[in-house]
């Protein structure tokens, strides 16, 4: 489909997009999505953080002796 696109044709979107939006609002739109991006990948690398300090954190459970184990021994001594 986008196979016979060239870079003559590129060109002349790009020459209309330029025309219809103007240089000032599509560098604002860039801006905005850089932005955008930014504070994503920021999102994400907090997350991870507080994800590698959650399991970092965490102790597994101790299942050598239960609660009932543990009456049963006081009951017996």
């Amino acid at each position: 489909m986008f196979s016979n696109i060239g870079p003559v044709q590129l060109l002349i979107v790009l020459v209309i997009v330029l025309a219809i939006f103007g240089t000032k609002r599509l560098r604002t739109l860039g801006s905005d999505l850089g932005s955008a991006v930014k504070g994503f990948r920021s999102a994400v690398n907090d997350a991870d953080e507080k994800t590698e300090q959650l399991s970092e954190s965490s102790e597994d459970a101790d299942f050598d002796s239960t609660p009932a184990e543990d009456a049963r021994k006081e009951k017996d001594a």
